[in-house]
């Protein structure tokens, strides 16, 4: 075994005669500290996506969002981000309260550029950084244990058209989620949403999906 390779991975190494190439890329990539071109590429991403694992063993994989910088390298071993409002389901921060291993892919999609980062993860409405992220539920902090740099080849190089409206920011208010102006939420969904569903006005099932079909940045 080593730090990334297990048997398994070893017996499907062995299969392709890849054994020494993985060996080679591990020995070149695999790192344990942030160094600043990491720190650098990490805090001008402005999403990734979060993979933990849930109460029965499985692996789930969440989109995280914000403005560039919203994911902070704090230390050589350490980055932090928000855990802002959702669907009230709270899957990932659930699954860090009873699991904290964590798996982080960042993308940057215009360059292209990947990396992969590995760790142990806790969640915290105490932590100081809260009050630098407004309307975050959570800090969820990382513990690194190992990243590396993936090859780029397939990833499809796009342009971002607009950055989502819906990220909480210090200079503006943040608009209400379109599904919470649902009329099939109204008895489930939280009293400060509810009176600015009724101020904005509610919405049916059929009208919101058509938002997200067309593209709709209020869907």
């Amino acid at each position: 075994m080593t730090r990334l390779y297990g048997k398994e991975h070893r017996d499907i190494q062995d299969e392709f005669g890849t054994r020494k190439m993985a060996d080679r890329v591990e020995e070149l990539v695999c790192r344990t500290e942030f160094d600043d071109e990491a720190k650098g590429f990490i805090e001008h991403v402005d999403m990734f996506f979060l993979s933990s694992v849930d109460h029965q063993g499985r692996p789930t994989v969440s989109y995280k969002g914000g403005d560039v910088g919203f994911v902070k390298v704090l230390d050589s071993t350490t980055l932090a981000f928000p855990s802002y409002d959702g669907n009230g389901m709270f899957f990932s921060m659930g699954n860090i309260s009873q699991n904290p291993q964590v798996g982080l892919l960042f993308i940057s999609f215009s360059t292209p550029h990947r990396m992969r980062v590995q760790g142990t993860a806790t969640i915290s409405r105490d932590d100081l950084l809260m009050a630098e992220y407004k309307e975050a539920d959570y800090i969820v902090r990382v513990k690194l244990s190992e990243f590396w740099q993936n090859c780029p080849r397939y990833i499809h190089q796009m342009t971002k058209v607009r950055d989502s409206r819906y990220v909480p920011r210090m200079d503006c208010d943040t608009p209400l989620a379109g599904w919470k102006r649902l009329d099939l939420v109204q008895d489930v969904i939280l009293t400060k949403d509810l009176q600015q569903a009724e101020v904005e006005g509610l919405i049916n099932i059929e009208e919101w999906v058509g938002k997200i079909k067309s593209g709709d940045p209020t869907a």
